[in-house]
């Protein structure tokens, strides 16, 4: 871990960016709990609780277009800042729903939020190889994958607490504030002045067109920019099939301890320790890879591969395991591989795609990331209510997915390899150097 505290002591602009995000992804998950715990006491409606998460997703998929074109175009920097402070004005207007009939002003102030979430990731996704130098580009986002996977066992369980003892209230509040500081800390990261050329200049919706046309004329950046959505279209199920293993299938017996700490319902327990174990692989696992194969391009090419095995493999755990320890490992194998396919492939992006085009692309990427996800978490839910699957055929079905994925990854990587040094060598990107003390 020495390097990558070194990482963040000699580079304050990346140190600021990575200080934001660890607000607010904390912020995230105080969100989280408190909407669906807010939607759950006013509606009791499992219908409802869906529709807050397609209020989350949507959003990405309909504006990535303009989110690329904005983060290509403008001030990254004052992108982020104003979607934070924004976001943050949006959250404490959650405040206001109070009834049943208001819950339509909860969505509407969701797909607010989560709208100026789908322009803030691009621009964050660009932001990062601004400030990073090439050579370090995957142990940055290594670090992100590790900073995700800490907030999201600190932050679900903070903001459950939060949540608990102070209220709903107290933890919309807390978003909030995590905005406000996020947006503090972005402030204060200095960016190159960037070349507005050709693409950056034309009009709004020509922008986005000459982005797929980039795309469409470098099939390699454009493969690399689908690795999330393939993977995606595997990983993304299991979002929903965990759950139905916690309740049906591997609910633990905490005996006495169920009543010492009042805990009616042991499945949140054993959701709880999937979630752990999860953490624990999108976090270690692209360290643990990076550190033992490097950061050459074909070197990341290997890894992307390593991690669809990986994926693969704990798929198809998950359907067989007989006890929930074999689960668990599963558990880690699957997202082992997950987290390693998401922070080789954005290293990557952020590598061979030249700063005009860089908002476009990831917004694409997103966009792409985000439907297949959509996709992957529908086919469940029908595969167990309409065709009649139990839990482990739908889960058996989602690692044949991982199965095809992993041919067609292959055949690209297979077609590629030889030429991806070569590929990888674009125009040198303006990146600020840490001040001298």
């Amino acid at each position: 871990m020495r390097e990558y505290i070194v990482l963040l002591r000699a580079n304050p602009n990346y140190r600021n960016l990575w200080l934001g995000t660890v607000v607010s992804r904390l912020g995230d998950w105080f969100n989280l709990i408190a909407s669906a715990e807010l939607i759950a006491n006013l509606t009791d409606s499992g219908l409802a609780l869906s529709s807050l998460f397609l209020a989350r997703f949507l959003p990405s998929i309909i504006l990535s277009p303009f989110a690329g074109v904005l983060a290509d175009r403008y001030n990254r920097r004052n992108i982020l800042i104003i979607t934070d402070v924004l976001r943050a004005l949006t959250v404490l207007a959650f405040l206001l729903v109070r009834s049943p009939a208001q819950v339509w002003l909860f969505y509407l102030l969701t797909v607010l939020q989560f709208s100026l979430s789908a322009l803030f990731e691009p621009a964050r996704s660009a932001v990062l190889a601004n400030v990073v130098p090439s050579d370090e580009l995957v142990k940055a986002n290594a670090l992100d994958a590790l900073t995700w996977s800490s907030m999201l066992a600190l932050g679900a369980f903070a903001g459950g607490v939060v949540a608990s003892i102070f209220g709903i209230t107290a933890a919309f509040i807390a978003d909030a504030a995590t905005f406000i500081l996020s947006a503090f800390f972005v402030s204060r990261i200095i960016l190159p002045k960037r070349d507005r050329v050709g693409t950056v200049a034309a009009g709004g919706w020509l922008n986005f067109v000459d982005g797929l046309r980039y795309l469409r004329n470098h099939r390699f950046t454009f493969g690399i920019s689908l690795v999330k959505a393939g993977g995606a279209l595997a990983w993304g199920a299991i979002n929903v099939l965990e759950v139905v293993f916690a309740n049906d299938i591997f609910e633990l017996n905490l005996g006495g301890l169920g009543d010492i700490f009042n805990i009616e319902n042991s499945s949140s327990a054993t959701l709880g320790a999937i979630f752990f174990m999860t953490g624990i692989g999108t976090g270690i696992g692209p360290i643990v890879m990076r550190r033992l194969l490097g950061d050459r391009p074909k070197r990341i090419m290997l890894g992307i591969t390593i991690g669809f095995v990986m994926l693969t493999i704990g798929i198809f755990g998950l359907s067989s395991a007989p006890t929930f320890p074999l689960y668990l490992l599963g558990t880690l194998t699957r997202t082992w591989g997950s987290g390693t396919i998401w922070v080789f492939s954005a290293a990557f992006l952020q590598l061979i795609v030249p700063d005009t085009y860089r908002g476009r692309v990831f917004a694409s990427e997103f966009a792409a990331f985000t439907l297949t996800q959509s996709m992957s978490i529908f086919a469940a839910g029908y595969m167990m209510d309409a065709l009649g699957f139990g839990v482990r055929q739908a889960t058996g079905v989602m690692a044949l997915t991982a199965v095809f994925v992993l041919v067609v990854w292959i055949f690209f990587y297979a077609t590629h390899i030889g030429r991806v040094e070569r590929v990888a060598v674009r125009e040198p990107q303006p990146v600020i150097p840490p001040p001298t003390t």
